[in-house]
């Protein structure tokens, strides 16, 4: 995809310029000659190692987020991206991966709440090559409120990761959970910074707060900024106007959002730009197959 953004956005800075597991069977008695197999799962995961996830902590010095961040410009930030100059938002924060081509990279991500006190939301081209089931990424750290190299609630390792089938096969549904460990502390991460609720199967409307940390200048990814605009049901998925770039995939659309506590409910992620010069986001709608996803998630 758009080869000129933050290797893990090419999906966000590319959409609609044409147009970043194992499952298990089981064998069962008497089954009727009638029956049809069963329906496929329809959640794709992996999960990494105790090793790997110490390994990726280790990996993402202060040196090396600095690095990241100056490793690319996609221009000036945008008239309708806004600096966010309210409270601080402790459960969106800054991902970093090394993607599936083996470079360095980032997204935003966002604390949900969940009956495991550890699931993140994003964009599964955040974790994951669209349409290539084995292209994963690796070393993800989540940082919450992450803000100019400041880590204030510390990192936390990713675990498992969990997309749609449709998006690891086919590049559909672009939208990720992933289950962090607890920090070096042994706290888990919603104990830490609190949780975002999700909503899902909710009607398209309303306006929308949408976040993330693009690589545009002169943030390159160390403020998290803000888009406002109002929601619309286009090509299958939610649009709002909106001029963020590379380094937002991923980031949370809270809807009834609260500018005086920083507050409101997930009903979406950044996944998908309307061209190189964007006016529009787009994200997924939340249904079925995300809500399979997300209880999954928490349960792990």
């Amino acid at each position: 995809m758009f080869d000129s953004s933050p290797p893990a956005d090419r999906r966000l800075s590319r959409r609609r310029v044409t147009a970043l597991a194992v499952a298990g069977t089981a064998l069962s008695l008497a089954v009727p000659v009638s029956a049809t197999a069963a329906a496929p799962d329809p959640v794709s995961s992996f999960s990494f190692t105790a090793q790997e996830r110490k390994d990726a902590l280790a990996y993402w010095s202060p040196a090396r987020i600095k690095a990241v961040g100056k490793s690319v410009d996609l221009g000036p930030t945008g008239p309708k991206t806004k600096t966010w100059a309210g409270p601080q938002l402790k459960t969106v924060g800054r991902m970093f991966m090394v993607n599936a081509a083996g470079a360095d990279t980032w997204c935003t991500a966002t604390a949900v709440t969940s009956a495991n006190r550890s699931v993140v939301m994003t964009a599964g081209h955040c974790v994951r090559r669209s349409a290539s089931p084995d292209n994963t990424n690796m070393s993800m750290v989540f940082v919450p409120a992450y803000s100019k190299g400041k880590q204030p609630y510390g990192a936390f390792a990713v675990r498992t990761v969990l997309t749609p089938r449709a998006f690891a096969e086919e590049g559909t549904n672009d939208v990720a959970a992933l289950v962090v460990d607890a920090d070096r502390s042994g706290r888990r991460l919603t104990d830490v910074v609190g949780g975002t609720p999700v909503a899902f199967n909710r009607a398209v409307g309303g306006t929308i707060s949408s976040f993330g940390y693009p690589a545009t200048h002169p943030q390159l990814g160390e403020e998290v900024l803000r888009c406002v605009g109002t929601a619309k049901k286009e090509n299958g998925q939610q649009m709002i106007p909106c001029d963020m770039t590379g380094g937002s995939s991923g980031g949370p659309w809270l809807a009834d959002f609260k500018e005086a506590t920083g507050q409101g409910t997930l009903v979406s992620v950044n996944s998908g730009l309307d061209g190189f010069t964007p006016t529009k986001m787009y994200g997924e709608i939340l249904g079925a197959t995300a809500k399979t996803m997300y209880q999954r998630a928490e349960r792990g």
